[in-house]
């Protein structure tokens, strides 16, 4: 069980390390796309929180799955939030009649 944990961990640091790095060096022309395509990937992984925490065979998986929930739910909203007022520029504004 310790073993599997700390594979976990392992890959949990390289995958923020490389996510980093990734996000760091995206031009600013695509952060609208990118910021689509990252709201999808947090619409799965809220999915997948779901299904982990209502499982319930461990205190700790339903109180991190419960975590995952939220912060994946808040990462989506508010994701879509700055999309749709970043979209909301590039629209034409009405005459005034």
């Amino acid at each position: 069980m310790a073993e599997g944990l700390i594979a976990g961990l392992v890959v949990f640091v390289l995958a923020s390390f490389v996510g980093f790095e990734v996000i760091n060096k995206v031009p600013p022309t695509l952060h609208t796309p990118l910021m689509s395509g990252s709201n999808a990937i947090s619409g799965i992984t809220l999915l997948g929180a779901i299904l982990i925490s209502g499982q319930g065979n461990l205190k700790v998986t339903a109180i991190l799955g419960v975590i995952a929930i939220v912060l994946a739910t808040i990462n989506v909203v508010g994701g879509f939030l700055v999309t749709d007022r970043m979209l909301q520029m590039f629209k034409k504004k009405e005459a005034k009649t």
